[in-house]
């Protein structure tokens, strides 16, 4: 692993803020190999050095990958001054230093990955990867005979948005008004948007899979659990 800040590694380690362990780090309660280290900005092996903080060692944590199923009525967003977001649905410490892949809208429900690895963030949401998105919605109103065909075209929509071709099915399994969306990007509101240009409106929406990551049914809204090895190697093509 590269050599790090010292305070960026406390901070990754969950010992407080960024702010708060550079206060540590400059009081003292810090030691590297024994010696006390009062320079925020010292560079240290994660991999090798010995961090203590009060005494404490402290092990450095691989990245970590959750699996959130989102609920109504939350925003994808780190922090917000008026709504609720997806991380407060964790707790304070363990929280510090995620975020979520992509975004869901405040009434879109499901699957969401919260991870602190920037890397399979970018990998999964580039344009260029065309990482397939599974969506279940439930619909009002009666769909053209050909949306189907005109999802598997590529809709352009009213304000001239162009969509890449997706794949629009029936999903008589959850009741006659659902049906399952698959996309290959994501545009704002798109489901909704490719909904309502073959006449139907989308009046709950889920998402059910991202790439090779599918909801677990056992998480109830607002639960969360790590990825298994197996998930991960299911969504990355590598294991931890």
């Amino acid at each position: 692993m590269p050599r790090m800040r010292l305070d960026k590694l406390l901070a990754h380690l969950n010992c407080g803020s960024r702010k708060e362990v550079q206060a540590m780090i400059r009081a003292g309660r810090v030691q590297v190999d024994g010696a006390v280290e009062r320079d925020p900005a010292a560079k240290v092996d994660a991999d090798t050095a010995q961090v203590a903080l009060d005494g404490q060692t402290q092990s450095y944590q691989a990245q970590r990958y959750f699996m959130l199923n989102k609920p109504a009525g939350v925003i994808t967003a780190s922090r917000d001054a008026r709504h609720d977001t997806v991380l407060e649905l964790f707790p304070e410490k363990v929280r510090r230093g995620l975020f979520a892949v992509g975004r869901l809208d405040k009434d879109t429900e499901g699957l969401l990955l919260v991870t602190d690895d920037g890397a399979l963030s970018h990998a999964l949401m580039s344009p260029t990867k065309h990482v397939d998105k599974v969506y279940e919605a439930e619909v009002d109103g009666t769909l053209a005979p050909d949306a189907a065909a005109r999802f598997a075209a590529g809709l352009t929509l009213g304000d001239g948005t162009v969509c890449r071709p997706a794949r629009l099915e029936a999903a008589p399994d959850l009741g006659a008004a659902w049906v399952r969306v698959t996309l290959r990007e994501g545009k704002y509101h798109q489901v909704k948007r490719m909904v309502a240009a073959v006449g139907g409106t989308v009046v709950r929406l889920r998402r059910i899979k991202l790439g090779g990551l599918l909801l677990d049914p056992a998480l109830a809204p607002g639960e969360y659990r790590p990825l298994t090895a197996e998930e991960l190697a299911a969504l990355t093509g590598r294991t931890e």
